[in-house]
């Protein structure tokens, strides 16, 4: 069992910058990969970025690409998420997701555990 939770949400203006952490607890977490994926009002679940456990391999959907970066700390069992230039599309609750693998990354059936979110809301 995997237990994940997020921090680092809020209300930020359009091209103003956050930082989103998930903290990761329980059997092997570090040997996960891990994903951020967000869901807006209406919307469906959509997958925003990966990383491979060791943190080699990352992933992003194109929207993102450029202005958000996904990274990981083992040693803290933290994942992060940092996002730059924001957009008031953007605005969505993020959640975190852990995976045994990762051979669909944007996958969200991919990911076995899911935290239970983080309000991000970019203002115009």
């Amino acid at each position: 069992q995997v237990q994940l939770v997020e921090s680092g949400g809020g209300l930020v203006q359009a091209g103003g910058s956050l930082r989103l952490s998930c903290a990761t607890s329980g059997r092997t977490a570090s040997g996960y990969a891990m994903g951020w994926f967000r869901q807006a009002p209406g919307k469906e679940r959509e997958f925003v970025a990966a990383i491979s456990w060791n943190g080699r391999n990352t992933y992003y959907t194109d929207s993102v690409k450029g202005r958000f970066t996904i990274s990981r700390d083992n040693a803290k069992n933290m994942v992060y998420l940092d996002m730059n230039s924001l957009k008031p599309e953007d605005t969505a609750v993020y959640y975190c997701a852990a995976a045994y693998t990762l051979l669909r990354p944007m996958d969200r059936d991919e990911y076995n555990y899911w935290g239970q979110g983080t309000q991000v809301t970019v203002s115009s």
